[in-house]
């Protein structure tokens, strides 16, 4: 049911023939502007809700460049019932508000904004009601990504928290001592998650002792969150520069260290022997309906992991056919799995330091970036620096990331290469790789979405991995229109990154729906590319932790590729390739459902 008052029911009416005007002299509303007034309800309904998402969570408003919250943890820590149950009446309440309006009054982008909007209330209820959230709060933390590392990221200064100012400086303290509890929810989580039955993969904990030890000092300034101390701004007075660091040896020795040592002494002596051999969701209780779960969420389709693992069989057949004919284009002589030897062990390939690695993706940039406009009409203004994975999580890293900057530029974004053992980083691999993760990938893509002014926050700043990620693969298939893998090779790398993310629909739904060992999955990945032993361990330990997170780069591919290849084909002479990637960047991340009907319509919109 619309909300409209009276005097718009009369309007409606009288468009439609059913109520006379007595007097043609007084002005009366179109149905046009009732439009534009439901419009502007709905533009404050989504900052509404944005501005009460922000203060539930605070760290995200810090990476959106707002400050206003820099000083905060949570309202409630993310693991506990409190934080839970205030995000489920928030989406709750929201939603009903939504479906008082009637999305039939709605066009363009007015349209998309309540469909999205939607779509990503009613699945953060499901994630409620079905019991997946709590589901996810028994297994609180991991290698691959979870609070203690995210902490450190922030609190080194790599990324997101602000350190230019006194005032900055106070925030963080304030801030990261939430973290005291959040180690005391996770031990209470993980307890409750044994007493269940819902527990780690003992290979994830393995890995994550380490993590959590490399944070425990004896002395804080060998700490990772000394970063800032080390380097104030030479504008701080002295008296701020001795406050600041006498607080932060206290904070961190007093409260960091502490609570990073309670929760590695509970991994090592208690959680350890509760771990389990088998690493597939379906290994757990209620694991088989959260990993379906979890496959739609990411890939925003209905298909199951059964289906998805049919795809990634035929994606991996046909590249490898083609990695075939490279190999002889470059007049190899031996087999595939010889080539593969060659590729990962001939020292050419190979980088010798971590200077060099990044003064090469450096000079990449320089090379790429001048052929954007060949294929973009829109591109992103925000720069972004380049940067070694920190080496506190490098090992269990993959070999590159991406963090958004925030959308004035004051934060650049960064593009992470992983340095740490620099044989597992080939020269051949480097062409794809800054394509996914900077210009034309995610950086660009990521910045472009927070530079369109007309989407709410809620597109803007929003995401689907599946959008997000299979565009970067998308890019990465853009190399040669752009007039990059010249070198075979690096068109070879490019396949490898193909097969790669093909080989993940394969071993990401054996593991956590097949039954699949962590063995069977690493064999199958050495098997079908070129991929080191410090790569193939990490990236599979990654599925494992992340589970239906690394689906979303190739049946995202699959599907931008197919909705270009429609496009191509309706319109012929008249498409036009750099309207078309405008078209999907400026709509900001979206489901793949929902994309598919933007380019249907604006197919429609191009044949006039």
């Amino acid at each position: 049911m619309i909300r409209v008052s009276v005097s718009r029911v009369f309007v409606l009416l009288a468009v439609l023939g059913l109520v006379a005007c007595e007097k043609a002299s007084e002005p009366v509303e179109t149905v046009e502007e009732a439009t534009v007034d439901v419009v502007a309800q709905l533009n404050a309904l989504y900052h509404e809700f944005d501005e009460e998402s922000l203060a539930l969570h605070p760290v995200m408003a810090t990476f959106r460049g707002d400050h206003r919250f820099n000083d905060q943890w949570f309202p409630h820590d993310p693991l506990s019932d409190e934080h839970t149950a205030a995000d489920y009446e928030l989406h709750k309440r929201y939603l009903a508000r939504l479906l008082e309006y009637d999305p039939a009054m709605l066009g363009g982008q007015d349209r998309l904004n309540y469909d999205i909007f939607q779509f990503d209330r009613q699945n953060a209820i499901e994630r409620e009601e079905q019991g997946y959230n709590q589901y996810e709060n028994l297994t609180p933390v991991s290698q691959f990504f979870s609070f203690p590392n995210f902490l450190v990221m922030m609190g080194s200064g790599a990324t997101g928290q602000p350190f230019e100012t006194p005032q900055h400086y106070d925030d963080w303290i304030k801030r990261s001592s939430g973290f005291a509890e959040h180690a005391d929810l996770s031990i209470t989580r993980m307890r409750e998650g044994v007493e269940v039955g819902v527990v780690q993969p003992r290979v994830l904990m393995e890995k994550t002792l380490p993590q959590l030890s490399a944070q425990v000092v004896e002395n804080a300034q060998d700490s990772d969150f000394w970063g800032p101390v080390t380097r104030m701004p030479e504008s701080f007075s002295e008296e701020d520069r001795a406050r600041i660091t006498a607080a932060y040896e206290d904070h961190i020795m007093n409260l960091l260290v502490p609570s990073y040592a309670k929760l590695h002494d509970y991994i090592q002596e208690e959680y350890m022997q509760h771990t389990r051999a088998t690493v597939g969701q379906a290994d757990s209780p209620g694991g088989t309906d959260y990993y379906a779960f979890k496959v739609r969420e990411t890939t925003t389709t209905d298909y199951t992991p059964e289906e998805i693992h049919e795809i990634g069989k035929r994606e991996a057949e046909r590249i490898y056919a083609e990695m075939e004919r490279v190999r002889d284009e470059v007049g190899f002589e031996g087999t595939m799995d010889e080539f593969f030897v060659h590729l990962r062990e001939d020292p050419q390939y190979h980088f010798e330091t971590e200077e060099e690695i990044l003064a090469a993706y450096d000079e990449l940039r320089n090379t790429i970036d001048p052929k954007l406009d060949k294929l973009f009409g829109v591109k992103a203004k925000a720069p972004y620096v380049i940067k070694a994975v920190e080496p506190f999580r490098a090992q269990s890293m993959a070999a590159a990331q991406y963090f958004p900057g925030t959308p004035d530029g004051s934060r650049p974004g960064i593009f992470y290469v992983n340095t740490y053992d620099l044989p597992a980083r080939p020269k051949w691999f480097m062409e794809s790789l800054s394509i996914h993760e900077a210009n034309p990938g995610h950086h660009f893509q990521i910045s472009i979405s927070q530079e369109v002014e007309e989407l709410p926050a809620f597109r803007a700043f929003g995401g689907y991995t599946v959008y997000n990620e299979g565009w970067g693969l998308y890019s990465e298939s853009l190399g040669k229109e752009m007039g990059l893998y010249t070198d075979p090779l690096q068109y070879f790398g490019s396949l490898f990154g193909d097969i790669w993310r093909a080989n993940r629909l394969v071993v990401d739904t054996g593991m956590h729906a097949l039954g699949w060992t962590r063995q069977e999955a690493i064999d199958y990945m050495v098997a079908n590319s070129p991929i080191t032993d410090t790569d193939v361990v990490a990236e599979v330990e990654r599925y494992i932790a992340i589970p239906s997170q690394a689906l979303a780069y190739k049946i995202g591919q699959l599907k931008i590729r197919e909705l270009r290849n429609r496009a191509e084909e309706a319109l012929g002479d008249q498409f036009d390739v750099r309207a078309f990637h405008d078209l999907v960047l400026t709509s900001g991340a979206l489901p793949l459902f929902v994309l598919e009907a933007e380019v249907d319509r604006w197919i429609v919109r191009q044949k006039g």
